[in-house]
């Protein structure tokens, strides 16, 4: 290889060097004041030198492509001579000329030395440098194992809760797994999420349907489960039962745990306007755990009977709470939402139950809410033939008038600028259907009546003094 680089720059130097022998040939022959040149060479020349005889210019032609040939034979002789700029004194600093033997080679001992630096592969077989790879592929398998693990966790409770209270629905309602609208193929649960699980029941005297809503922790979340460390929770049951408008009366009752109680208060619509106050559960029997937010207090006394109390004694871990509302319209709306009419209300009973899944297995924890189930059908036929007294029944109509009166007042100034946004509205379209017809004549006394009204609406009003 260094051989043929030594060739190939030897043609290229013989080449450069004929290219330009060629052009100082070319520059002599182009001269027309050679002749001149020579007279002037002639005359400045001193009397006692020898006239040095003209050659002519193919002799110096000749003369130059010996001294090439001179000159070319020496390169090829001595091959090592493409290395000599490594000798030159002037091309490195700090390089001593003393150092240089004769003949013009430096000796191997004081000769200064080129080092190498030994690049390393870029796959070394050293493994600490590819720790944060390593940690990103263990922090990817950690949660695809977490993921599947509680996906299948809360797949196995959700059938073991649905094997456990299937034969118990089914005495109570003639459908099950089916809302009765459309038809479904495999009845039974409907998996919304990984973590939720829905159950609609129907077909029962009183009640419309009921929604079971299985709500467990987000296991398949990694980072759910961290945040749980934080702040624990619980698995959970839902029951909402829609009953009969003509099946239930017109209260609003609720008991629930301490926590649970101050935040339904807070955001639930009937609970934060029909009741006002919070009170201890000690006075009616119940663990000091749960407090009661009635609207009445003979509701209080008529729900509360020796069963369920027993029961909220009994299991006080598995009971969050329990809402009986003939107002129910979901969480309390914000300030930003301008309504111009009451909400939607619904007679609803809601259940929240615990699920007890620390310590116990899966079928455990299953049986354990089957009294809670029946405390819900319990309280569905209670509900159906309690009705209040004379003074209750008017003081709850009392409350939702006064309920309708506020609300009235609080949103007059929207309600008007609904009616007038109505009233110009209708007025527009009315005014396209005039222009549309080829009628001048109705135009025109569209026209003045709309200028009358326009008119009696800038004036100013007068009111009328009573002598």
């Amino acid at each position: 290889m260094f051989k043929f680089t030594a060739v190939f720059l030897i043609f290229i130097i013989a080449l450069s060097r004929h290219s330009w022998a060629s052009i100082q040939i070319e520059e002599i022959e182009d001269n027309d004041f050679a002749e001149f040149e020579d007279f002037e060479e002639d005359t400045i020349k001193p009397a006692n030198e020898q006239p040095v005889p003209e050659k002519s210019v193919n002799d110096q032609h000749k003369a130059r492509e010996d001294i090439y040939e001179t000159d070319m034979d020496s390169i090829v002789e001595d091959e090592d001579n493409e290395f000599e700029h490594f000798q030159d004194e002037e091309e490195f600093e700090g390089f001593d000329s003393d150092k240089v033997t004769v003949g013009g080679k430096v000796d191997e001992k004081d000769a200064p030395k080129i080092t190498i630096a030994k690049v390393p592969l870029h796959f070394r077989t050293n493994w600490d440098s590819f720790y944060l790879e390593m940690l990103m592929i263990a922090g990817l398998l950690v949660y695809f194992i977490n993921f599947f693990s509680g996906k299948t966790k809360n797949s196995k409770m959700a059938s073991v809760w649905y094997s456990t209270h299937k034969s118990i629905l089914e005495e109570n309602f003639s459908l099950v797994g089916d809302d009765g609208k459309m038809e479904i193929e495999n009845r039974g649960l409907i998996k919304e999420s990984e973590h939720l699980y829905t159950l609609w029941c129907s077909g029962r005297t009183c009640c419309e349907g009921m929604l079971v809503e299985l709500k467990f922790l987000k296991r398949q979340d990694l980072v759910a489960i961290i945040a749980q460390m934080m702040k624990p929770s619980q698995d959970q049951i839902h029951i909402k039962v829609d009953m009969n408008k003509d099946d239930m009366d017109t209260f609003v009752f609720c008991v629930a745990s301490k926590k649970t109680a101050a935040k339904l208060s807070k955001d639930m619509a009937d609970l934060s306007v029909y009741c006002v106050e919070r009170r201890g559960g000690e006075k009616m029997g119940l663990p000091s755990q749960f407090q009661i937010i009635s609207e009445m207090g003979e509701v209080t006394s008529a729900i509360l009977d020796s069963k369920i109390t027993a029961l909220f004694n009994r299991h006080p871990d598995l009971i969050d709470f329990i809402h009986f509302s003939d107002q129910f319209s979901g969480p309390k709306q914000t300030e930003e939402t301008n309504l111009t009419k009451l909400p939607s209300t619904k007679k609803v009973l809601m259940f929240g139950f615990n699920i007890p899944t620390k310590g116990r297995s899966a079928e455990e924890a299953m049986d354990a809410l089957k009294p809670l189930m029946s405390m819900v059908f319990y309280c569905i036929d209670k509900i159906k033939r309690y009705r209040l007294s004379k003074e209750g029944k008017n003081k709850a109509d009392k409350n939702r008038l006064k309920v309708e009166e506020a609300f009235l007042k609080t949103t007059h100034a929207a309600r008007a600028e609904a009616a007038a946004a109505r009233r110009e509205q209708k007025r527009r379209q009315e005014k396209e259907r005039i222009l549309q017809e080829d009628d001048p004549e109705k135009q025109r006394k569209w026209e003045e009546k709309e200028m009358k009204r326009q008119m009696k609406k800038k004036a100013p009003k007068m009111k009328q003094l009573k002598h």
